[in-house]
């Protein structure tokens, strides 16, 4: 799209949940937005009203629980997207269906950004009790279906997400990184790195939490080694449990990072770590951390499930393990650790099948044209 496709329309992005910087929310979709002319603003939970890289954030309060956040929280994000006047407001979160159903209600263009699975994740979400997470997550799949039949626009993380939405309206835009990476990880720099890998995202069991710090506890040739966790817990009682466990104290917990510092971690690190438990979600998805650490020249220890064993196996820039298996995990951090010739060439072929296929230049493409076709004809 030239700039002038988009040049004085204003595009309002929505989410309650998700940082104003997030990745795909900023660095990918609204940083492509500005670039092609469009006027972004962002409505996030965030501490101040800045602009940064011609992309405006309006800061909404943060919530401090749950319910705060799905009453009061999203009722602030509807009212101050609102005064933003724009020509479309695309939201990120499941709970805004209604915020967006309102705008609809006003006559605005209205998106759904959908980054996962939410029926299917509804029914692995510890904070739901069990007896009402299927009836919950059949509420969700069919509040999708009838709520984006009103939306003018649906866009999917996933091709298996897209099977939830009508074709017609639906375009897929995997979360593939941008192309800002070194070009290439020699085995010299690799091999002088320390015995450190390295996790950063959500922190929660589901995702290997408790199989990832166990896993150190096993390592017998490495004593030295490193795990350096980044990220939020999604439980408190979850961090108090793994402090308790053994193999906690070859973790190096960083918390919360931004972007820069989890850059100067993977830099540092000798394999990024993907263990998510085997529920159809998971294995369907394609979690944005695994092709961050193949653009960075990182091998992967990632579950062994088919649509990742497609990726990682056919390219061969990791390894794959049960991610159930704590002793199995921490055999593929020895072998990595112990190869560091065969783990920088399996990073190699990882960054270069981000640079050829898996990235957000040729997601982008698409994801313009979808807008262009949402905003064709528009008088301004």
């Amino acid at each position: 799209m030239s700039r002038e496709g988009g040049l004085g329309k204003t595009v309002c992005m929505l989410t309650s949940i998700h940082s104003a910087f997030d990745v795909r929310i900023y660095e990918k979709e609204a940083r492509s937005l500005t670039s092609a002319g469009f006027r972004v603003v962002i409505v996030a939970p965030h501490d101040k009203n800045e602009q940064r890289e011609g992309v405006e954030i309006v800061a909404v309060r943060r919530s401090v629980n749950r319910l705060q956040r799905m009453t009061r929280g999203i009722w602030d994000v509807y009212r101050k997207a609102k005064k933003s006047d724009a020509l479309v407001y695309h939201f990120h979160d499941p709970e805004l269906i209604p915020v967006g159903l309102l705008l609809k209600l006003h006559g605005k263009r209205v998106v759904y950004d959908v980054h996962e699975d939410v029926p299917r994740d509804i029914l692995v979400k510890n904070w739901i009790t069990p007896i009402l997470r299927k009836p919950a997550a059949f509420g969700a799949a069919l509040a999708h279906f009838f709520s984006a039949l009103v939306f003018d626009g649906v866009i999917v993380a996933t091709p298996a997400i897209a099977n939830r939405f009508p074709s017609k309206k639906t375009v897929t835009v995997q979360n593939f990184p941008r192309l800002e990476m070194p070009e290439e990880v020699s085995s010299h720099f690799y091999a002088d790195r320390g015995p450190l890998v390295a996790y950063i995202g959500g922190i929660s069991d589901q995702r290997g939490a408790r199989e990832m710090v166990r896993a150190m506890s096993f390592l017998r040739g490495f004593p030295e080694a490193r795990l350096i966790l980044a990220g939020e817990f999604e439980e408190f009682e979850l961090e108090q449990e793994l402090r308790e466990t053994p193999g906690f104290e070859k973790v190096d917990y960083r918390g919360w990072l931004k972007r820069e510092a989890v850059g100067d971690v993977l830099d540092a690190t000798r394999a990024g770590l993907v263990l998510f438990h085997p529920f159809q979600s998971y294995m369907e998805a394609q979690p944005n951390k695994l092709f961050e650490y193949m653009s960075m020249g990182l091998p992967v220890i990632a579950s062994d499930f088919l649509l990742w064993r497609k990726i990682v196996g056919d390219i061969g820039c990791g390894l794959l393990v049960d991610p159930l298996d704590p002793a199995e995990i921490a055999r593929a951090i020895e072998w990595i650790l112990s190869h560091p010739r065969e783990s920088a060439e399996m990073g190699r072929r990882g960054a270069e099948a981000v640079r050829t296929h898996y990235n957000w230049e040729i997601e982008e493409g698409k994801f313009l044209g979808f807008y262009q076709q949402l905003t064709n004809g528009h008088k301004i």
